[in-house]
């Protein structure tokens, strides 16, 4: 979804730049509920104000939802057969390849943060090891490695 969102607003709208879609895309990651959400309400809220946040809403929340229980619907009824199970792993997969490849697109923004590409690359070779090789819990690893990315970015910000 990562990729769909970011090559919409910045690649064809053009409604954000890069270095804006990471900042307004990090501040979607930490507010609650799903991030694609967020940041449409976001951009909903700052082009229409409160009015464009909830249309925003609206819209990305009730096809999708419509979508889901047919889905659901669905499943319970074929969830047994080996072609569905195969399937969902071929897109668990697609999507793990549409993530890195948004990330590799994203990555020349780097070099406007202010951690730098080595502190940024680092926190990422952290945050895998933590969570592939270790199997730490997710949460734990990113409260930890977005504090302490969070505390050196501003002491690095700070005048």
């Amino acid at each position: 979804m990562l990729a769909v969102v970011q090559r919409e607003l910045v690649e064809k709208k053009r409604w954000l730049t890069r270095e804006e879609f990471i900042e307004e895309w990090a501040v979607a990651q930490i507010m609650p509920g799903p991030n694609v959400v967020n940041i449409s309400m976001m951009i909903g809220g700052r082009y229409f104000g409160l009015p464009g946040a909830m249309a925003a809403l609206a819209g990305m929340l009730t096809v999708p939802l419509v979508v889901i229980l047919l889905l659901a619907l669905l499943y319970a009824h074929f969830g047994a057969h080996a072609g569905v199970a195969g399937a969902l792993r071929g897109m668990g997969a697609v999507a793990a390849g549409m993530i890195a490849a948004t990330g590799l697109k994203l990555f020349q923004a780097l070099h406007n943060n202010p951690l730098g590409m080595r502190l940024c690359l680092l926190f990422t070779a952290l945050c895998f090891a933590a969570v592939a090789l270790l199997r730490w819990p997710l949460a734990y690893v990113l409260a930890g490695l977005g504090a302490s990315a969070c505390i050196i970015a501003y002491r690095k910000l700070k005048p």
